[in-house]
């Protein structure tokens, strides 16, 4: 049975445990194969047998305390909405707390570092009120702003599961009722032991609402690339329907329609120019600044920008099959893919919280029943310190927000990772394996070279040639024919034009008979081609196969057509060197052609004349030789090889079917996003190790110190207040270092 995948959209997860919930109930439906959840995009990926399961899904996220909804075709493009939104709610509880926590956090904490207010507060107002005020004040900042905690954390503590939610409701409902027995009913703790800790709950709720509103803004700033390529989708169109101009919304454009687009104006869709002359503005999906021309029959693509002619184009793709539309596609499922490292992160919480609320308890039990007096001050306050600083949300977002800003920083310098897994795989690649044509190729041949003999002119040897061979369809034959348009020459007319099988061609031009063909033609002809000896040694050594031209009985050009190398291939080939990478060529094309351009680009390893069936056995074997392979072609012959190796990745100027087998697509079709692909793969992952280490650390590093384990040596404890501090710093730090990430700069190596 075919598979179908849902996207959904899930609201209300805070940290790790919410994601490993959501994740473990939609897993125990029956016709769910696979479902991923990604906290940092707030998405969840879901494949299913039937994709009427849609709704049992939905409900099941409910039940657990989120809100879910149907990820559109065209992309969740309300993520923005809601995180401005979320953005908004937040500050204005965070004033709200902020505002209702500063008296009490003065009455308290003021009495207890300053003597002389310590006096002022029990002379004028007195103790006891100031703890009522305190009480009142602490009650709403709970009950108001503190209240999300309690929602969400108390169900899921009831239901064995618990999260962030509910260590922050366990913690400050621990100090506040403690707090509330000292105030109202003091007679029931021990001597020693009647004090309030209102200003820790209250401070406590502050400090991480004001670490989720730093971290709701810096998470919106990390969708800033899916943003900004949905900025670039047109939202009108101007169409042309009997012989009337109307401006359309852009989802009402069908395929066929012809549309008028204004120099400036952004093209809407895919399309093929029907009338016009104009540069376009391409940057967008090929990151190339110069502008290319456009004319009739060329084509051109939505969301670019045309500039200087007015064009009429008809509509070839709209809506969800345009070139941008698939572009943002592609950027969302990598940005909610899971890596392979995210599986050890989500074992270590699927036992996180539990864990820490065991150590909670113990850290409660050995200062109440060991501690020194008062034993059950120093009790709660620690068992609360353990369970605010344990919060997970930092190991949560550590991954997601890498992936997310890593693949959107890509997407904006014309790499796009299919698969978001590829962003880890490429780190580990040993060897680039490339095909040659159209990928260190043009995969066009042109004319290099055309040397006469002497008493012959050039142009009007080309001006013959071209004649001759403008009745042969064969590339190398159009070759010439454009070399001479080129030059603007005018082609002489042809009689008795003849094709010698497995020599050449000849016909009469200008009443002068000419022959264009390999040297053995020219023997069968009786002429002697010693005399370009050096040059076609020369031409040899260059990987080009030579031909030659004789005009009325005499030899008069040495001639030379091949695919010439790509502007970027000898700096790209450079630049894999320098990152420490083996290079590799694998082609179809000729032993001897291949090993030239190995040697003028300085590849490694040649294989050459194999079929498509050989490149997947070349990489599997350069995989045992070496290591972890990444295969870079651009045809269909080059699809299995790319489905091969471990990461498969196809220049964007090629088939449909090279960029469907591929999991990094290179969108400029310039091969220097090989190794810029490996550059943002080494930085993201690096980028995510800093997160893990930071995340992981700080937890194994704070919490024995919550649990007072430097308290006997040292006499050190950690407040309540500056662990709450702490960790909403934490979650911060872990979304703002992925944030660098959108400063990585593509490389610019020289040989």
């Amino acid at each position: 049975m075919k598979s179908s995948h849902i996207s959904l959209s899930v609201q209300g997860m805070t940290c790790a445990s919410c994601v490993g919930r959501v994740e473990r109930v939609l897993k125990k439906l029956p016709g769910v194969e696979q479902a991923n959840v990604n906290l940092a995009t707030e998405r969840a990926e879901i494949d299913v047998t039937d994709a009427s399961l849609v709704q049992q899904a939905i409900q099941a996220i409910q039940k657990v305390g989120y809100q879910a909804a149907v990820v559109s075709e065209g992309g969740d493009d309300h993520l923005a909405d809601r995180q401005q939104a979320e953005v908004a709610h937040l500050r204005m509880q965070l004033w709200v707390a902020l505002l209702l926590t500063l008296p009490v956090f003065i009455l308290e904490m003021g009495a207890h570092l300053v003597p002389a207010f310590h006096h002022w507060v029990a002379n004028t107002i007195g103790t006891q009120n100031s703890w009522l005020l305190q009480f009142v004040l602490t009650t709403a900042v709970l009950v108001g702003p503190g209240r999300h905690f309690y929602l969400l954390g108390v169900p899921a503590l009831l239901k064995a599961a618990p999260d962030m939610n509910s260590l922050v409701a366990v913690g400050t409902a621990a100090a506040y009722l403690y707090s509330v027995v000292a105030t109202f009913m003091p007679s029931l703790l021990p001597d020693g032991t009647v004090n309030v800790y209102f200003e820790a709950a209250a401070v406590i709720v502050t400090l991480i609402l004001l670490g989720r509103f730093l971290e709701a803004r810096a998470k919106g700033n990390t969708s800033q690339a899916i943003r900004h390529l949905m900025g670039l989708q047109a939202k009108t169109a101007r169409v042309v329907r009997n012989g009337t101009i109307t401006d359309l919304p852009i989802d009402q454009v069908q395929v066929g329609d012809t549309l008028e687009i204004r120099p400036g104006e952004r093209i809407p869709v895919d399309g093929k120019v029907l009338d016009g002359h104009s540069f376009v503005d391409e940057s967008m999906i090929s990151g190339e600044p110069v502008p290319v021309e456009k004319s009739i029959d060329t084509q051109v693509v939505g969301g670019t920008v045309n500039q200087t002619g007015a064009l009429r184009v008809q509509a070839v793709s709209v809506g969800k099959d345009t070139v941008l539309a698939q572009i943002i596609h592609m950027v969302q499922q990598a940005q909610g893919a899971k890596l392979p490292i995210q599986a050890l992160v989500d074992r270590v919480n699927l036992w996180f919280v539990p864990v820490v609320m065991g150590i909670a308890m113990l850290t409660f039990v050995i200062w109440f029943v060991w501690g020194p007096s008062p034993a059950l001050t120093f009790a709660v306050v620690n068992a609360v310190a353990v369970l605010i600083i344990a919060c997970p949300c930092a190991m949560g977002l550590a991954t997601p927000t890498s992936i997310m800003v890593g693949t959107g920083r890509g997407a904006q310098i014309g790499v796009l990772f299919r698969k978001g897994e590829a962003l880890q795989l490429l780190r580990d690649v040993k060897v680039v394996a490339v095909d040659k044509t159209g990928t260190l190729t043009q995969g066009k041949p042109v004319l290099t070279d055309l040397v006469v003999a002497d008493e012959f002119n050039e142009e009007n040897v080309l001006a013959l040639v071209a004649a001759v061979e403008s009745r042969s369809e064969h590339p190398i034959a159009q070759a010439i024919v454009t070399a001479a348009k080129n030059k603007s020459l005018s082609l002489p007319d042809l009689t008795e034009f003849e094709s010698v099988t497995g020599y050449g061609v000849q016909a009469q031009a200008n009443g002068m008979k000419v022959a264009v063909g390999a040297d053995r033609f020219m023997q069968k002809l009786g002429l002697d081609v010693s005399i370009f000896n050096e040059t076609a040694q020369k031409l040899g050594n260059e990987g080009k196969t030579p031909m030659y031209a004789s005009i009325d009985g005499r030899l008069a050009a040495i001639i030379a057509v091949a695919d010439p190398l790509k502007e970027n291939t000898v700096q790209a080939i450079a630049a894999l060197h320098q990152l420490g990478l083996k290079v590799a060529m694998i082609t179809g094309d000729n032993q001897r052609t291949a090993e030239a351009i190995a040697r003028q680009l300085s590849i490694d390893e040649v294989v050459a004349e194999v079929l498509p069936d050989g490149k997947v056995h070349a990489v599997s074997r350069l995989f045992e030789q070496y290591g972890s392979v990444a295969f870079v072609g651009d045809g269909i012959n080059d699809a299995p090889a790319l489905a091969q190796a471990q990461v498969g990745i196809a220049i964007g100027t090629g088939t449909d079917v090279a960029m469907e087998a591929a999991d990094v697509v290179l969108m400029s079709g310039d091969l220097m996003g090989v190794p810029d692909a490996i550059a943002l793969s080494k930085a993201t992952m690096r980028n995510i190790r800093q997160n893990l280490f930071w995340a992981f650390v700080y937890n194994a590093a704070l919490v024995p110190v919550a649990a007072g384990v430097l308290y006997p040596a040292y006499g050190i404890l950690l407040s309540p207040v500056f662990a709450a501090g702490a960790m909403a710093l934490s979650s911060v730090f872990v979304v703002s270092n992925a944030l660098r990430l959108r400063r990585f700069q593509a490389l610019r190596f020289s040989r």
